[in-house]
């Protein structure tokens, strides 16, 4: 099973006001488990970058000026997300950009229900309790000291560690180990034995029909 954690960085909160997207990462999973296969990659946005999105990411008009535009890499992302189920935190958010971005440029938006919302999973999960991703790693003791600013590659891999604790956790130790080595067990000549009696002796015999006289209207008796 192939799944992408996906997460993107963007210029705003809202396409249909203009925001584009920033930066795209993305973490390939197989049975859940990280492939080693990535994709990065910032997007020119063609526009400029408003002061509350540069505190979140820190990407800047002037560096992201020599970036490719989405149509430029368009390709290369469909490419590597395929048909996979994509793992992303918020995917309400994302999948919104991303769906923008795909019709500006004439492609077909992804459907929604191709993605997991790891914010609903969580949400479902520990009721209440706070569900961004920073206090989602607090909770799974994932260390994400590093993460002073926002950035979709980085993001999309502690998100991969978060999505497993949500769906179980991580359970070391139960890898098969093909290194161990095998032990034969020797079986010798087994010594017969008779068969041990089970039958009552003569006083146990006379105990016991003694006990079953005294009980009214017994079923043995009846026989």
């Amino acid at each position: 099973m192939i799944e992408v954690v996906l997460d993107t960085e963007t210029t705003g909160l809202d396409p249909a006001s203009g925001h584009r997207i920033v930066e795209i990462g993305c973490v390939e999973l197989e049975n859940h488990l990280p492939t080693g296969r990535t994709y990065h990659q910032y997007i020119n946005p063609k526009r400029d970058m408003p002061d509350e999105a540069f505190a979140v990411h820190g990407l800047s008009s002037e560096f992201l000026s020599d970036q490719p535009v989405f149509s430029e890499i368009v390709d290369a992302f469909m490419t590597f997300i395929g048909s996979a189920t994509l793992v992303i935190h918020n995917a309400d958010f994302d999948m919104g950009f991303i769906n923008a971005e795909l019709v500006s440029v004439g492609r077909e938006p992804i459907p929604r229900e191709r993605a997991v919302d790891t914010v609903a999973m969580a949400r479902r999960k520990y009721p209440g309790a706070r569900a961004n991703l920073d206090a989602l790693c607090n909770r799974f003791g994932i260390d994400n000291s590093d993460r002073e600013l926002h950035g979709a590659l980085k993001d999309s891999r502690l998100l991969s560690d978060v999505y497993l604790e949500l769906i179980g956790g991580r359970q070391p130790g139960l890898e098969l180990k093909s290194d161990k080595k095998s032990t034969t067990v020797q079986q010798g000549e087994r010594q017969h034995r008779e068969a041990r009696s089970h039958a009552p002796s003569p006083d146990e015999a006379a105990a016991h029909a003694e006990f079953i006289a005294r009980i009214d209207d017994n079923l043995w008796q009846n026989e």
